[in-house]
């Protein structure tokens, strides 16, 4: 039945950090003992007042279809968020709430992206970005960083890039898959870049805003450059600050002209995310933020043992980072030295059924001799990791 497939589809990769979290998931079934930091989910639960509010909403009957774009409570809360937190301005034709903040990436890049427009997409990048551009008839311009870059593109990288097709460029920051954030100075640069080139959107991934331990606060570019603030698509959600990844809920602001299409294409799509999870979205703007607080804390106290736990096993070298709930470290040398193993793929399935450890291969975020780990559980836990990947990889380096 293949031949029925897409041709299209056929290109496009499964998720991989998906792929994993599916493996592990299937030998812990099987009974076998495997820890898993493949999966990028917080392991706190939703906090109380959030779920409460999805209740209150469920008893009072908001159980019917939103609005396609959100609720007009939800959307309000966004934009207070944006100018409280970001001290950015929008109106409410200026924002569209979808089912996460994936969702809004692919209607974004629905919306804008013609057959053969270029998106220059920084690497190591999330694993989605090149195949959702594939979907939406686009072609990914990928620029390559190293850790010695801290994994960051920079001004002359990008405009360096930048040609007649080039449609968006992609920032992620904090980065999945690094940890690493663009600083200030950072952030003008590749704005000024912009500012050059008017035919560029630019979409500004930030759903890990609020997990963020850097020296200075995030920058916004919105807020950097007004003059640039119609083609800068912010998108965000709830799941990883608010451990609310089931809920579905994400959001994009921008040119009402550029939302407006994107709500075109969600109303043929999914319609209105879930009616209770924008309630409890809603409250997770209004209500108590003290939760962010105590969520970053545990995430940073997690960063400093990993990497430093890491960077004590024979053949691995971890970056710091800055925020996200990712430790990202080299694995050249591990690969170099483990018998029938060629590359970071071949390593991380060998971990997995030698070490009993789930990571994911950095070759589909697009760093090839790299590994994804995920600090989105206990100390316990990732101590308990260390040592089985310290047990597997040390005896090769005696």
């Amino acid at each position: 039945m293949s031949d029925f497939v897409a041709d299209l589809v056929k290109q496009v990769k499964p998720s991989a950090t998906i792929a994993v979290s599916m493996k592990a998931a299937e030998l812990k079934r099987a009974g076998k003992d495997v820890i898993g930091l493949g999966a990028g989910e917080p392991d706190f639960d939703t906090p109380d007042h959030i779920k409460d509010a999805a209740i209150a909403a469920i008893k009072a009957g908001q159980t019917k279809y939103t609005a396609v774009d959100g609720t007009p409570e939800l959307k309000q809360a966004i934009i207070g968020k944006l100018l409280r937190e970001n001290h950015v301005s929008y109106q409410p034709n200026e924002i569209l709430v979808s089912c996460g903040a994936k969702h809004s990436i692919s209607n974004l890049l629905n919306a804008v992206i013609n057959p053969g427009d270029e998106v220059i997409i920084p690497a190591p990048y999330w694993v989605s970005y090149p195949d959702m551009t594939l979907l939406a008839g686009g072609e990914s311009v990928i620029v390559n960083t190293t850790m010695a870059d801290d994994f960051k593109i920079t001004a002359e990288q990008l405009r360096e890039a930048i040609t007649d097709k080039t449609r968006l460029v992609m920032l992620n920051s904090p980065s999945n898959p690094t940890g690493k954030a663009y600083t200030r100075v950072e952030m003008q640069a590749l704005g000024e870049v912009i500012v050059e080139n008017p035919h560029v959107l630019v979409a500004t991934d930030d759903i890990y805003e609020h997990i963020y331990w850097g020296a200075e606060p995030l920058a916004n570019l919105v807020e950097l450059f007004p003059e640039i603030r119609d083609r800068v698509i912010i998108i965000n959600g709830v799941s990883k600050a608010y451990a609310m990844t089931g809920w579905r809920i994400g959001y994009a602001a921008g040119h009402q002209d550029i939302i407006a299409a994107m709500r075109k294409i969600q109303s043929q799509s999914t319609s209105n995310p879930c009616s209770i999870s924008q309630a409890a979205a809603t409250e997770a703007y209004n209500g108590p933020q003290d939760c962010l607080g105590v969520m970053k804390a545990a995430f940073k106290e997690r960063h400093d043992y990993l990497v430093e736990a890491l960077n004590q096993i024979p053949g691995l070298k971890c970056a710091q980072g800055e925020g996200a709930f990712y430790a990202f470290p080299d694995v050249t040398e591990v690969v170099a030295k483990v018998d029938g193993i060629s590359d970071d793929v071949e390593l991380a399935t060998w971990l997995l059924e030698n070490a009993g450890v789930a990571v994911v291969p950095g070759t589909p975020f697009g760093a090839p001799g790299y590994v994804r780990l995920s600090f989105a559980t206990s100390i316990d836990v990732l101590k308990a990791a260390v040592a089985r990947l310290d047990d597997a990889i040390r005896p090769f380096f005696a």
